[in-house]
């Protein structure tokens, strides 16, 4: 098992919080193992990552400060590029440019990459490159494209993160959410056998026109 996040993630502050509360056995511990160099994806993290509609996006101000982002899109917007690089397109937004300032002076990142139906949440530690589409346009048209076809947005630049390291989060206070496309998946699926019960009355009632059709035809014969 890698030891990269705990090596990232675990300042000696950390440990010590760690020590005072007895979890350091279950967490702090991994520090004991040499730092693996950055981890690469399994196909757990590749299908989940690949699965979302938003996720969001930590840097750092050259001050200091911390900056979180929200970035969403179509499922599938967030690509795996690689055993350890993920990218996508950078969408129009309101130009104000913070992540892309920070990036220019500290490229490391942190992503919180959460799916509100299932409680799931994945938490990954990069470092990002910002990829103009004059740079390198097949980039920008591979992370465009999504299952359903091209993303419309005129996005100027891609952003490619490679990854570093990356921890699977436990379900505790994420309160489930749905949206129209999975509320549709949900009916559907509770409304199957519904359907299967009306197919088959409709069939037997139109059975039953025939027949009785029939049943006509050989009493009017008979008059």
């Amino acid at each position: 098992m890698s030891s990269r996040y705990a090596h990232i993630a675990f300042s000696p502050a950390a440990v010590e919080r760690q020590r005072e509360s007895g979890s350091f056995t279950i967490y702090g511990s991994k520090l004991d193992h040499p730092d693996t160099g950055p981890m690469e994806f399994d196909s757990r993290a590749q299908g989940f990552v690949t699965s979302v509609d938003s996720f969001f996006l930590s840097t750092v101000t050259s001050d200091g400060w911390p900056y979180i982002q929200h970035r969403g899109g179509p499922r599938g917007f967030l690509h795996v590029l690689g055993p350890n690089r993920i990218g996508f397109a950078d969408l129009p937004g309101n130009q104000q440019f913070v992540t892309l300032g920070n990036l220019e002076t500290n490229n490391r990142v942190s992503l919180f990459v959460v799916d509100y139906p299932t409680r799931t949440r994945l938490k990954i530690y990069g470092r990002a490159h910002v990829v103009d589409a004059d740079a390198d346009p097949a980039l920008l048209q591979q992370l465009l494209k999504v299952s359903g076809g091209i993303m419309p947005a005129k996005a100027q630049r891609s952003i490619v993160i490679d990854v570093e390291a990356f921890d699977w989060n436990c379900a505790r206070n994420i309160t489930p959410r749905y949206d129209k496309e999975r509320m549709d998946e949900s009916l559907a699926l509770a409304r199957r056998p519904l359907q299967e019960q009306i197919d088959s009355l409709q069939a037997d009632v139109a059975r039953l026109a025939t027949e009785n059709e029939a049943l006509r035809a050989r009493v009017s014969n008979n008059e």
